[in-house]
């Protein structure tokens, strides 16, 4: 058969699917299908193209029922539905019902309805005289309507005054004028006349007035003025409650720590224990924590007006603590001679105190790497009385190579580890803290042994001491003044010791390094807004070392140098300095669908008392995190290339790295994801090694150097649980000659050779970024 006629067929049975899956095949005799409905504006009036496309999205917002989905010319969902029949009989047709979609039918919809629905919805934005009428266009099994509405100019703001009874009140609005959401010259739009309410109300509640309602104020508006111009009467309503108008100030303060939701609140005359004026229910021996520390956090005082803010701190520096599952805070008219005063009782139900885990991997890796991995975890969530959060860690796993014909290529490492967090900072000299989240002190001591049989035994301790804390709900600093570390590498063998002695550049990152330094990193996060189109993350990262052992050296007469470098504790100390920043775009389209871009760079430099950056501390490219078309770590400096080998585990790091990604998310069917991505970058290093592997990095020749990646990718993505397979092929390989590194145009998916060379599976727990 020729190709043609192959084409034909697929085209003519395209072309019956089609027509098969148009969902009107099944429809009730007489019936027609609702089409869905198209509006057209008509003014006689010259109105702005940027106010045409907001009129024209607010009514088409407007048009009520939405007809049924069509994807291609097919209406797929009405389809599943309508073949499922009225009373499916078997699980599959009960399936294909729901996930169907009933048809919308011509006669379910009102016009008239929906014409007044449209010009309410142009009056709520400034336009007050309009005329909706419609048609309908009948086709042999559908009916479209076609709406026109008459409009004009929209009105605008003239001018605002406030009517306002209360002179305590009014004083607060008119001080807040300059951040009014309303302004004049500005078109009308009830939507903002309601946020604008909101906004005075979070201004009111902040200055005491607990029980005031954004209802209670009214918007008056006036058209009397020339041409399409609206004044504004902000004013308060006649009837509203009393104990709106008057200013409230906290009287007693009650905390319950032990709250239950199946437990009677306590009567607060029994057991109680007084701390800074705020009543604890039970007595000082049932304290979860110290009333001392839980004092921190309460800022609603004894005699102070009450405020939005001080409630909302209060109830976020508790729940950050960590040590309660739930926190309310309830409110009640104080049993006093005089009105303004309130109640506070704080209910405060606790998490477990001891939590217990366990769990065992199995990691795959794509140098071939595969073995078990066990986790054991002991989370003490109060340690000391103080809402102190004391974790120990301990992990174990053992990884063999499975491929590249290595022969008792294996390894295994035992890594315990001890933190604790503080809910404070502690420090030598007094800090005040009033933001909403409490800032935490973090201490942590870690001890990694690696045992690579035939090559290495290698051991890491490491101290850090160090801050986080949050400036709001998207930006997070985390100081760690304090971070020591100390490698030993022992029992070298023959084949190692050789692998160094042929690479003076790898030989210098495993020497025995002492580090010791300090960090910063603020971190800015969107991505809690859910209903935000375009999400944005950014990290900065800086880290240094070496610096404070150079001066106690140079102090005491001695030079720190590359050649000579000097020790410390019997072990030459590491110095650089290092630089990071990660930038993410997440921008969310229609049906949770989501195109997510990100952009990293780093370079970090040794100095004085170094001439290469520890192992651990160098930039690596390629893998499930990086350039997915590519095996992990195996990209670069620049464009040296390393075969996989026994010595696999011993890949060459950079001082600088350059990352580009790009990925579209959508959804295939509901936790079932899918992904198209593509990657580019590479790490260089930033002057010649010893071995002369790879290039410096030149600037102008970067670009040449980039590999570049693409693929899918598939994901199970449960909420709390992602499970991602990416599939992923090079397109651009920097260490091929300069004309020939573009390599999409060699693919060959038929030939094995190829596909064992060029593609690789990347399996990864979580999103790449």
């Amino acid at each position: 058969m020729s190709r043609l006629s192959l084409n034909k067929i697929l085209l003519l049975a395209i072309t019956l699917l089609i027509a098969a899956c148009s969902g009107t095949r099944h429809l009730p005799p007489g019936e027609k299908l609702y089409g869905g409905a198209k509006i057209k504006l008509v003014s006689s009036e010259n109105i702005r193209n940027n106010k045409k496309q907001f009129i024209n999205a607010t009514v088409n917002a407007a048009l009520r029922p939405r007809p049924n989905k069509r994807f291609l010319g097919m209406r797929l969902k009405l389809c599943f539905f309508m073949a499922a029949g009225e009373s499916p009989k078997n699980k599959f047709t009960r399936w294909l019902k729901k996930q169907g979609e009933a048809p919308v039918l011509i006669k379910d919809i009102s016009p008239n309805a929906t014409a007044k629905i449209i010009d309410a919805a142009l009056f709520n934005i400034g336009i007050f005289n309009s005329s909706t009428s419609y048609n309908t266009i009948k086709k042999k099994h559908t009916v479209q309507i076609i709406y026109s509405s008459i409009i004009h100019k929209p009105y605008t703001i003239d001018s605002i005054s406030y009517n306002l009874r209360d002179s305590s009140i009014r004083d607060l609005i008119v001080a807040e004028n300059k951040l009014s959401i309303i302004q004049t010259g500005s078109d009308y739009n009830l939507n903002q006349l309601k946020d604008e309410r909101s906004r005075l109300d979070a201004i009111l509640k902040n200055n005491g007035y607990f029980y005031f309602n954004p209802d209670y104020l009214l918007f008056n508006a006036d058209t009397a003025g020339v041409g399409y111009s609206v004044h504004l009467t902000l004013s308060i309503k006649d009837s509203i409650p009393v104990n709106a108008l008057i200013v409230y100030r906290i009287r007693n303060v009650f905390i319950d720590q032990a709250y239950s939701l199946n437990v009677t609140i306590k009567d607060s005359s029994i057991r109680t224990n007084t701390f800074q004026n705020i009543i604890f229910l039970g007595s000082e021996d049932e304290m979860l924590i110290r009333p001392k520390v839980i004092a921190q956090s309460v800022y609603l005082k004894q005699f102070e007006i009450y405020t939005r803010n001080n409630h909302n701190t209060t109830l976020n520096r508790i729940m950050s603590m960590g040590t309660y599952k739930f926190v309310q805070i309830k409110f009640s008219e104080s049993d006093t001679l005089s009105r303004g005063f309130l109640d506070v009782t704080i209910l405060m139900t606790p998490m477990p105190k001891h939590t217990f885990r366990a769990g065992i991997d199995l990691v795959s890796k794509s140098n071939n790497n595969l073995g078990p991995r066990i986790n054991l975890s002991y989370l003490n969530r109060n340690a000391f009385k103080g809402a102190e959060l004391l974790t120990v860690n301990l992990a174990g796993s053992f990884e063999a190579q499975i491929g590249g014909g290595s022969k008792n290529a294996f390894s295994y490492s035992i890594n315990p580890q001890l933190e604790l967090y503080f809910p404070r900072f502690i420090v030598p000299f007094k800090i005040k803290t009033r933001g909403m989240f409490i800032p935490k002190t973090r201490i942590s001591l870690s001890f990694n042994y690696l045992k690579k049989v035939n090559y290495f035994d290698m051991r890491t301790f490491q101290f850090i001491y160090g801050f986080k804390w949050k400036q709001d709900r998207f930006s997070e600093h985390e100081l760690n003044p304090v971070n020591v570390s100390i490698t030993t590498i022992a029992n070298k063998s023959a084949d190692f010791t050789a692998l160094l002695e042929s690479n003076p550049f790898l030989k210098k990152s495993y020497e025995e390094q002492f580090i010791s330094g300090g960090s910063y990193t603020f971190t800015f996060n969107e991505q809690i807004l859910q209903d935000k189109r375009m999400q944005f993350y950014f990290q900065l990262s800086t880290e240094v070392a070496g610096n404070s052992f150079s001066l106690i050296k140079l102090i005491a007469g001695k030079k720190p140098s590359a050649e000579m470098p000097l020790k410390v504790v019997g072990a030459v100390y590491s110095q650089y300095a290092k630089l990071c920043v990660d930038g993410r775009g997440y921008y969310n389209l229609k049906n949770k669908d989501k195109l997510a871009l990100r952009v990293f760079a780093g370079v970090a430099a040794p100095y004085w008392n170094a001439t290469t950056l520890p192992y651990t501390k160098q930039f690596f490219s390629g893998g499930p995190n990086s350039i997915r078309a590519f095996h992990i770590n195996s990209l670069g400096p620049g464009t040296y290339h390393q075969l996989n080998d026994n010595a696999g585990f011993l890949q060459l790091g950079g001082d600088i790295k350059i990352e580009l990604n790009a990925e579209y998310r959508f959804t295939i069917y509901k936790f079932f994801k899918g992904a198209v991505f593509a990657d580019a970058g590479n790490i260089w290093q930033l002057k010649s090694n010893p071995a002369m592997l790879g290039n410096p990095l030149s600037w102008s020749g970067l670009y040449k150097e980039l590999a570049v990646g693409a693929g899918i990718g598939v994901r199970l993505d449960v909420s709390f649980f992602i499970l991602r397979f990416d599939f992923a092929t090079p397109l651009r390989k920097p260490w091929l000659e300069n004309n020939h590194r573009w390599v999409f145009d060699q693919m060959m998916l038929g030939n094995s050779s190829w596909r064992k060379e060029n593609l690789v599976l990347n399996v990864a727990i979580g999103y790449p970024f």
